[in-house]
């Protein structure tokens, strides 16, 4: 099995997007990967960025041969596309748009979206909304931001994570299959389910949905966990990647591979970025996938 292995740019970049995009993918090119999923929030790669910009961008990564082969973003947690203010899903697919079209000019081939949200345990300010009405804005929403997808040939990943939503794969796979549209599918992470499940039975349920993997790992305690169970070590916590090699070589996942180390076992003094983290990961990703 042969996937893109790549690292996620808060790592070694930060929330903030300081670090400039050329510094981050020559640091990767140094750590042995096959490319960097940016994050597309703000600093030097955020919304406005004009399409010479990109164009640079990819052929930077083009250069170092390096892949871009997914972007990510936090946006949709604060401009929701299921948030029952009408005016803030309009921001949120407006948000979405530029979003697809600034992978198309990088390269990418996947976004990362956070579809909606029943609540966001860790922002109180956001309000609860029902899961049937995140269900319905949600795809309404994402009905919006499909032509544009498919005309600019980068697919939707609706990720599972914390957001009381899809939190089981057969909800996961009834979503998504309402689409019938192989522009959208699963931004699918390996240590989101832990809580509540085993990667590996996702996998198998999901199959060619799946468009992209986050790769990241998770300590279960007291009958599931709190955010403080994702550690700073891929190799620690609860995934087996035996069998989530075996699961998705059995469904031919031929996608990219992402390590997404956001080291929440830190707080309250988690600081990224953090270069010695970035390259331990990146060390652990290539062992887990390539030896």
């Amino acid at each position: 099995m042969k996937n893109v292995l790549q690292i996620n740019y808060w790592t070694l970049g930060g929330f903030e997007n300081s670090k400039p995009v050329g510094q981050a993918l020559a640091e990767v090119k140094e750590m042995g990967l096959d490319g960097l999923e940016l994050c597309f929030s703000g600093g030097e790669f955020g919304p406005g960025i004009s399409r010479e910009k990109c164009l640079e961008i990819r052929q930077t990564a083009k250069d170092l041969g390096l892949k871009i082969e997914t972007l990510a973003s936090g946006v949709f947690w604060s401009q929701s596309l299921s948030h029952p203010d009408p005016a803030v899903r309009k921001k949120a697919i407006a948000f979405g748009k530029e979003y697809l079209q600034v992978a198309s000019w990088v390269g990418a081939k996947v976004v990362l979206v956070v579809p909606g949200a029943v609540a966001v345990p860790w922002d109180s300010s956001q309000p609860v909304v029902p899961y049937q009405t995140v269900w319905k804005n949600a795809t309404a929403s994402l009905w919006q931001l499909l032509p544009v997808a498919r005309k600019l040939k980068v697919a939707i990943g609706v990720e599972n994570v914390w957001n009381f939503f899809l939190m089981d794969p057969v909800a996961m796979r009834s979503f998504v299959d309402q689409f019938r549209s192989r522009w959208l599918g699963v931004y699918f992470d390996l240590a989101n389910c832990l809580i509540n499940g085993y990667p590996e039975h996702w996998i198998e349920l999901l199959g060619p949905r799946i468009k992209a993997i986050h790769v990241k790992n998770f300590s279960r305690s007291d009958c599931g966990g709190t955010l403080h169970g994702f550690g700073d070590d891929l190799l620690k916590g609860d995934v087996n990647f035996q069998a989530v090699r075996a699961a998705l070589k059995k469904i031919k996942y031929s996608g990219p591979l992402t390590a997404e180390m956001i080291p929440f076992s830190r707080l309250p003094n988690m600081k990224l970025p953090d270069m010695q983290l970035a390259r331990d990961t990146a060390g652990k990703l290539l062992q887990i996938f390539r030896e």
